[in-house]
């Protein structure tokens, strides 16, 4: 156990070393003597504080999650509590100060009480309040706190290695969880434009003479009773869209603090608008691009294939995958090894990061701890998968890479936008998650999207919100760097939609901060820009 002093300890060895000097300059041997005590006295209170933090840890000094899983799903900026416990089973109460968690640097975490004291035999209850600004798996990896013995001279850190899942989901995901479920069934046709024709709605069409085959149900018994013959009622049904959304996913997009990025927002825009079409009835598929097809999804609806859609959002946007993470092998290494000696340290005993296939089966065998299961990504060989997918298990963050993925994902865009001009069943409307490309500085995707063919499907262009992640601090030159580095992405962006608008692309407006079912709706007034 490492111990450290407080400051009352530091003043009273200062005071006694310098007593003792004092003492032998002088030739007084009261004052030598009283300096002497003092360290003496320290030295005690050293060995007791070690002695009783050592008795506590024996007995039984540990912390429990109070909460019915190992994890929590929450949207985005959403504060969730949850509630802990930190047991002594000790017959002398212990005494401890600056409780805090051991997270992910993307929450935000406070905890009450932050100090205080544990009872002998008994338990401290502890409330944690979570704050996520950015979508993905973090971990709450357990609690650290610094024990005091008696004196209060020495304090003695101990971590409870106790790991807590958050995922954390999209702010419009909140729309979903709250909508209404079940009711009255409809029957839906698998394409087209939305359009009435006869078939078992809710809109009366008609009230026409009974045919052969009508089911009994559709009989309209006061007409027929009026007219004095079988009358039977036509009710209408819409066919409804396939609707795609395509998101650019490309690792600079991540660029700005947690909750400012590009791909926060856009995160939410896309939840938000497949639940206004899956609301509406239609088919909604997705698509997530980088320097690759991240995930891809087929159409379907429902409030099930909703969730699924946010779920895959949050898992294809990670920075994990070795063609897209700021960590190399070493690194990742690195990382798994710090974690587990902390979560389990007799599997990491004799470990080391360089002897990554012995560290990775180390790993595998601690999953049964973790409070996700692993994501399927990608790495250098078998054991940095391992490792990659152990770091996703207990929401370990990577960093995005450095590199852009601009001119890949162009590309990528463009074989897209050209597979869903061919895809069956039609597509009929398609939304764009990119920023607008330049005809000039992107002429690949800005021809693929010339080429794309206009009575395939309606293309709908969304820009990604560039300026929300540029950092503004209160310096003058921080403002003008601020200013000049929004105008260049903003006149960039200008000059992309002007040749979107040419080639009849629609530019969508949405709103990150509240997107709402109403807002997004296709036709609502305000909601889009029309090509020319």
């Amino acid at each position: 156990m490492r111990l450290y002093p407080t400051s009352n300890a530091v003043h009273v060895a200062a005071t006694g070393i310098a007593a003792v000097g004092l003492g032998v300059v002088l030739v007084q041997p009261a004052v030598l003597a009283w300096g002497g005590a003092l360290l003496v006295g320290l030295a005690v209170a050293r060995a007791v504080t070690l002695l009783g933090v050592g008795r506590v840890r024996a007995a039984g000094f540990e912390m429990l999650w109070c909460e019915d899983g190992r994890s929590r799903r929450v949207c985005r900026n959403e504060v969730t509590e949850l509630s802990a416990e930190v047991r002594n089973r000790d017959t002398r109460a212990a005494r401890y100060v600056a409780l805090r968690a051991v997270t992910s640097p993307e929450l935000d975490v406070t905890i009450t009480p932050s100090s205080g004291e544990v009872p002998a035999g008994g338990r401290l209850s502890v409330t944690i309040r979570v704050t996520a600004p950015r979508v993905g798996r973090h971990g709450i990896h357990g609690l650290s706190l610094e024990v005091r013995g008696s004196p209060g001279l020495f304090e003695i850190p101990l971590t409870f290695a106790n790991p807590f899942g958050i995922e954390v989901m999209p702010a419009s995901y909140g729309a979903l969880l709250r909508s209404a479920r079940g009711g009255r069934s409809r029957t839906l046709v698998e394409a087209g434009r939305p359009g009435p024709f006869s078939g078992d709605g809710y809109e009366l069409r008609e009230i026409r003479e009974h045919r052969a085959g009508d089911p009994l149900k559709r009989i309209a018994w006061k007409a027929s009773a009026r007219r004095g013959k079988l009358m039977a009622r036509d009710h209408e049904q819409e066919e409804r869209d396939i609707v795609w959304l395509v998101v650019d996913a490309s690792v600079e997009l991540w660029a700005g603090l947690p909750g400012r990025a590009p791909l926060d927002h856009a995160l939410d825009e896309v939840v938000a608008v497949a639940d206004a079409h899956l609301g509406r009835g239609d088919h909604v598929g997705l698509i997530v691009c980088g320097a690759r097809v991240l995930a891809r999804l087929e159409p379907a609806r429902g409030p099930t294939h909703a969730s699924l859609v946010a779920g895959t959002l949050v898992s294809a946007t990670v920075t994990l995958d070795s063609d897209r993470s700021g960590l190399g092998d070493e690194d990742v290494a690195a990382r798994a090894l710090e974690h587990l000696r902390a979560l389990d340290p007799v599997a990491a005993s004799g470990a080391h990061r360089d002897e990554r296939l012995d560290l990775s089966r180390r790993a595998v065998g601690a999953l049964s701890r973790a409070p996700f299961p692993p994501l399927p990504v990608r790495g250098l060989d078998p054991s940095d998968e391992a490792l990659r997918g152990y770091l996703s298990a207990f929401g370990i963050p990577s960093p995005p890479r450095l590199e852009p993925d601009r001119g890949r994902t162009d590309e990528v865009l463009a074989t897209v936008l050209s597979e869903l001009s061919l895809a069956r069943p039609h597509p009929s409307l398609v939304y764009v998650w990119s920023p607008a490309p330049d005809p000039e500085k992107r002429p690949f995707l800005a021809e693929a999207i010339r080429k794309r063919g206009r009575r395939r499907f309606e293309l709908r262009w969304v820009r990604p919100k560039v300026d929300l992640a540029i950092e503004r601090d209160a310096t003058d030159v921080s403002k003008a760097v601020a200013y000049a580095v929004a105008l260049r992405a903003r006149v960039g962006e200008t000059v992309g939609e002007h040749a979107l608008r040419k080639m009849g692309v629609m530019i969508e407006r949405l709103n990150p901060r509240a997107p709402s079912r109403s807002s997004l709706a296709p036709g609502a007034p305000g909601s889009k820009e029309h090509g020319p």
